[in-house]
């Protein structure tokens, strides 16, 4: 049996290309079409869709309306189809419970191979065993887990995490959290697309209590900020400073979680917390082998709360995490850390 998709773009063009895109790829059909949010709204409970792919922008009823309509009438994952001129519009989407997002290609011509690629890995990726479960389904926890697998480190210096397919959601459940008194840096590497993280940095920072920027190579790192890693760039730590790169890609992604992770532990060794969000992949797995190493305590989202297992489960796997939390347990826990270990 196939991945059933339900394709919405108001351009006759686009739902060509999208279409012919996801018929070459193995497991996916396409089950349908809508030119606008009006008929997607119709066309899903005929068609009963496993998954609908919604354009950001739309005369009418806009990606955004549609798609809080379905997230109210519907229980179905929902893929936003995204371009740059709706970066902030994207961001809010994730937040209301897109599953993800795809970016348009700007030259299609030269970038048809790559648009698949994403098309496959997105859709796919979100159909592996114990995908999109969704977060808001789970109660939220009052009460941090009894017992910690490890001892906290006495003091911490600074807080990493790493995120992919679900991380915004689950990123703006910590970081609006975080309290005022925070006084160490925390750094972050969410795969996102280059101009995207510079829209999701703002809405961090519109949410949180503390500062969120989107990184700049050679910033001095200051106590009390939230650093996000530009799209398209890795970030690395080195001497109170924050380094970017454009060397090759690993595991497929740039910026990459194991980059910032291996480069935290290097510089703040025992004294270092590492968090592995909802993602797809491995990466940040090999990271949290190098904070193991060096002494620093390390957390993982659990399968029920995360949207996809790859980079917590993998995680786990290697035996390098100290604690698994659900979403709301890891908030707890990171919050109590940062009250009582600084």
């Amino acid at each position: 049996m196939g991945i059933n998709v339900l394709v919405v773009d108001d351009s006759p063009f686009m739902r060509k290309i999208i279409t012919e895109m996801i018929a070459e790829v193995p497991g996916l059909e396409v089950q349908g079409t809508a030119r606008n949010g009006r008929d997607a709204l119709k066309s899903i409970p005929l068609l009963k869709p496993d998954i609908v792919t919604l354009d950001i922008e739309m005369p009418g009823l806009n990606g955004l309306e549609t798609l809080k309509l379905i997230k109210q009438d519907f229980d179905i994952p929902v893929v936003m189809m995204s371009s740059h001129s709706g970066e902030a519009i994207t961001i809010e989407a994730l937040e209301l419970g897109a599953m993800d997002f795809i970016e348009k290609p700007i030259d299609l011509k030269n970038q048809k191979e790559e648009f698949k690629k994403e098309i496959e890995k997105k859709i796919k990726a979100l159909f592996e065993p114990n995908s999109f479960s969704a977060v808001e389904k789970i109660p939220a926890s009052k009460r941090i887990r009894n017992e910690l697998k490890k001892e906290i480190p006495d003091k911490v210096k600074a807080i990493v995490i790493g995120a992919s397919t679900g991380g915004p959601k689950a990123l703006l459940h910590l970081v609006e959290r975080f309290p005022e008194e925070l006084n160490v840096p925390v750094f972050i590497v969410q795969h996102m697309p280059k101009g995207f993280t510079a829209s999701f940095a703002e809405r961090l920072n519109m949410k949180a209590k503390v500062p969120v920027v989107e990184a700049q190579a050679g910033m001095e790192i200051q106590k009390g900020t939230v650093y996000l890693a530009p799209g398209d760039y890795h970030m690395t730590l080195a001497q109170s400073k924050i380094k970017l790169s454009c060397t090759p890609k690993i595991l497929g992604v740039r910026p990459a979680v194991d980059y910032l992770f291996q480069s935290a532990a290097e510089n703040y060794g025992a004294e270092l917390v590492g968090v592995i969000l909802t993602g797809m992949g491995h990466d940040g797995s090999q990271g949290m082998v190098e904070i193991k190493k060096r002494g620093g305590f390390t957390l993982a989202q659990d399968q029920e709360t995360s949207v996809v297992y790859g980079m917590p489960g993998n995680a786990v796997k290697k035996g390098v995490v100290d604690q698994i939390a659900s979403l709301a347990e890891l908030s707890e826990i990171v919050n109590w850390i940062i009250r009582m270990r600084q």
